[in-house]
């Protein structure tokens, strides 16, 4: 019987064995494998795995159209977030550097920025990171894979290794958390500058302005769509007086790389219909991201996505159109494109899936910050969307203009340090979305989010004492609003 089985495995290889275990258990090898290494995954596998069930992860990173790959942590931990937010940092040092001889620290003068010391220091601590991720599914028993993961069918996943070698998985359920990749504008002859309008764009071309570089950004329409316009405009505005510089209403239509190295960049203005040229050293598109979803093989096993969008339809509880396949985070529909939210998501899922949970993930009410050189954070409705909602007679919105006290003896414009809070009208006046532009924004936004998730009213923050001398501290006061047509500038301390 032995020499029998030998023989099997000999014909059939392991794959095929596993396959033919299966069908005569009847019994998968997992109780749950997740495609894909990043936040939303890892926080699912993680949180199944401590409810004592067999779990499994699959992450492999396609190398980008310029050869760039990185490590276990998906878009977050390599390419989006942290190292985003690290240079930040750099560029608020620089700034911080200025403000210091107001202060009276003497300073060597010029002062420069050398980018390999920090993108070294950025990619040492990525590194940690990802040694950290693969040390913590080993912690927990979590079976790691670096394999691109397919549907042979709705149970199976074929894992296949750079070197083209075939891993055969079996899985009760399945979580697809492959997130999205970068959009190349293939079409064009070459690479471009600054091309883009989303949060990303915004955040890249500040941090660059900061650090020193000349750094212009083309928009086709109108910055940081999806938030609140107002907001966006003093974003913007306070961009330019930084000294980043802006092409409105402009597309590209071509980029040619000059005998110099340079890059030639052609577009169209809009306002003015005309045709304008520059040149160059780097462009960098940030038009959006795709999901990546196109080797996953989802229409054998029926899972269905939006056509338009190419994003995964999930329901309420992030299940697929196939009961035992679920998907969570940047790869499914309608679903904001944040590492917290996914993380959430992931844990509540294998809560349900193993522990005896109900809880849903509430996507209303969520924060967030655009790490611009001057911080956007916002939780709740925009104004628009809130008159969409309700109307404009039923709604209030208090605001005022604000100088950071950390601004004042370095001389800095506060012009655009700006806040607002939308309520509705009614006797309760229900806080609706708050918007703060300003230092530290996020760090202000997440401790307010809090009380907009508890439905907190006006009168409510309004017997909330401040934390003095903050900028936080201004929220708490706020007494003017829009519709009295009043001067919103705070004045006195």
């Amino acid at each position: 019987m032995a020499a029998l089985w030998r023989r099997r495995e000999r014909l059939l290889g392991v794959s095929g064995l596993r396959r033919m275990v299966r069908a005569l258990s009847g019994k998968n090898e997992y109780d749950l494998v997740v495609i894909g290494g990043g936040s939303g995954g890892l926080a699912c596998a993680k949180e199944a795995a401590q409810f004592g069930r067999k779990v499994a992860v699959l992450d492999y990173v396609e190398p980008s159209p310029q050869g760039t790959k990185w490590g276990l942590g998906g878009t977050c931990v390599n390419v989006g977030c942290i190292p985003k937010k690290l240079m930040h940092q750099a560029a608020l040092l620089g700034s911080a550097l200025k403000d210091a001889q107001h202060y009276g620290w003497n300073i060597a003068q010029p002062v420069h920025h050398t980018w390999s010391v920090m993108a070294q220091a950025v990619q040492n601590y990525v590194k940690s990171l990802n040694w950290g991720h693969r040390v913590q599914l080993q912690d927990k028993k979590v079976k790691y894979f670096n394999m691109k993961g397919s549907f042979s069918d709705p149970h199976t996943i074929r894992g296949l290794t750079k070197a083209g070698k075939e891993t055969i998985i079996t899985a009760e359920n399945i979580v697809i958390a492959t997130g999205g990749r970068p959009k190349y504008p293939m079409h064009y002859c070459g690479i471009t500058t600054f091309q883009g309008i989303n949060d990303v764009s915004l955040e890249c071309a500040g941090f660059l302005t900061g650090i020193g570089l000349d750094t212009t950004v083309m928009m086709r329409s109108i910055p940081l769509r999806g938030f609140d316009q107002q907001m966006a405009s003093l974003v913007t505005e306070h961009m330019e007086s930084y000294g980043t510089k802006f092409l409105k209403r402009c597309f590209p239509t071509k980029v040619e790389k000059l005998q110099n190295n340079r890059l030639q960049v052609t577009w169209k203005n809009t306002d003015l219909g005309t045709e304008e040229t520059d040149s160059f050293d780097t462009v960098m598109w940030a038009v959006g991201r795709a999901p990546d979803t196109g080797t996953l093989n989802l229409e054998k096993v029926g899972v269905k996505i939006n056509s338009e969008t190419g994003k995964i339809i999930v329901d309420a509880s992030e299940a697929t159109s196939v009961p035992h396949i679920y998907a969570i985070g940047d790869i499914t529909e309608g679903r904001p494109e944040l590492t917290p939210t996914a993380i959430a998501a992931g844990k509540l899922l294998s809560r349900r899936l193993f522990d005896q949970s109900s809880e849903l993930m509430d996507y209303d009410n969520v924060p967030t910050t655009v790490f611009t050189p001057l911080e956007y954070g916002c939780v709740g409705l925009s104004e628009e969307a809130a008159v969409q909602c309700y109307g404009s007679d039923n709604i209030e919105v208090y605001h005022a203009y604000y100088k950071p006290l950390e601004f004042t003896v370095a001389e800095r414009d506060a012009t655009q340090c700006y806040m607002k809070m939308v309520c509705l009208r009614e006797s309760e006046q229900r806080i609706l979305g708050l918007h703060f532009i300003g230092p530290n924004a996020g760090e202000v936004i997440q401790g307010f989010a809090l009380g907009i998730k508890c439905r907190a009213t006006y009168p409510q923050l309004m017997k909330t004492i401040g934390i003095h001398p903050t900028c936080a501290e201004e929220i708490t006061k706020l007494h003017i609003t829009k519709r009295s047509g009043l001067d919103a500038t705070v004045t006195g301390c």
